[in-house]
Order: C-alpha cells, then sequence, then structure tokens
C-alpha cells in the first residue's frame, strides 16, 4: 500500500509540475512552448522517466492538463499531444540503461522522436506548411531542451544522488 501511495504522489508531482512550468512559460514567453518551434522547457521532466515509472503517467496527465487548461489547444492535441507525451516516458524508462558518455542519449532523443512524428502530424493539419517541415520543427525544439536542460537535470539528479533518496 505504501508504495502505491508513493507512487501516486511522485505522479501527482510530477504532473503538476510540467502543467504549471509549461503556463508559466507560456506566460513569461508567449507562443514559445505551444508553435511547432517551441522549447517547452518542462520537457525536461521526462528525464524523470529513467528514475521511477510514475513519470510515464506524470509527464502524460501534466502535458493533458496544460492541454486541456490552455485556451489555443483543441480536442485533437488533448490526445495527440499526450499520447506522445506517454510513448516518449514509457520509451525512455524501457531505455534508461542504455548509456553513451555517462548520459542515457538514446532516451533522450525519444521525446524528439515521438513528438515529431505525432504532433508534427498534427500541427500538419491544422498549420499546414507540410509534414516534414514540422516535424522538423519540433524534433528541433525537443532535442534541444532535452539535450541541454534535461541532460542538466540528469546530470544533477545523478550527481546529488536525489534518484536514490527521491525515489529509491
Amino acid at each position: 500500500m505504501k508504495t502505491k501511495a508513493r507512487h501516486l504522489a511522485h505522479a501527482a508531482i510530477i504532473a503538476a509540475l510540467y502543467a504549471v512550468l509549461t503556463h508559466m512559460q507560456n506566460i513569461l514567453l508567449p507562443g514559445s512552448a505551444t508553435w511547432a518551434i517551441q522549447l517547452r522547457l518542462s520537457e525536461a521532466l521526462c528525464v524523470l522517466a529513467f528514475f521511477t515509472p510514475a513519470a510515464i503517467s506524470g509527464l502524460t496527465i501534466g502535458c493533458l492538463i496544460f492541454n486541456l487548461t490552455y485556451a489555443a489547444a483543441l480536442p485533437p492535441d488533448w490526445i495527440i499531444g499526450s499520447m506522445a507525451t506517454f510513448l516518449a516516458a514509457w520509451a525512455m524508462h524501457r531505455l534508461r540503461k542504455i548509456t553513451l558518455w555517462g548520459l542515457p542519449l538514446p532516451g533522450l532523443l525519444m521525446p524528439a522522436l515521438t513528438n515529431a512524428i505525432l504532433v508534427g502530424f498534427e500541427l500538419t493539419i491544422y498549420i499546414g506548411g507540410g509534414f516534414f517541415l514540422n516535424a522538423l520543427y519540433v524534433a528541433i525544439g525537443e532535442a534541444v531542451v532535452l539535450l541541454t536542460f534535461g541532460s542538466v537535470l540528469y546530470i544533477t539528479i545523478k550527481k546529488r544522488r536525489l534518484d536514490v533518496r527521491l525515489f529509491g
């Protein structure tokens, strides 16, 4: 019972952090978290999937909450965006032990891949511009955030042994 409660608490905290950070970024830097070329800094939280399976549901729900509460998001985004986040977090958790140069690089690139395909498709329907161009823009934004902020967050968690203290 204690383990289930801990898992639920971790997922809820991660969901809240994701939604709040994305809204704050959108308030402070309008459009930077919502257009085709986006640098959604809250995506760096995806690295938590390397440390706990609770991050899979937490990130998915956090993305869904943001999309439901962001006025410009349309119903397909509620499903497609959340599905992209779910698939990325799930893949990251599965790839957590594969590292290059001390970083789980294949896992860090999963949000770029899943979001490029799913969100790129969605943007092509909404705004046009061609699937490959939209997918490229989304992939670049995701890769930049995960390979910079995500890597820093991952290294910090490992160095300070927060993975053991928080999720162990």
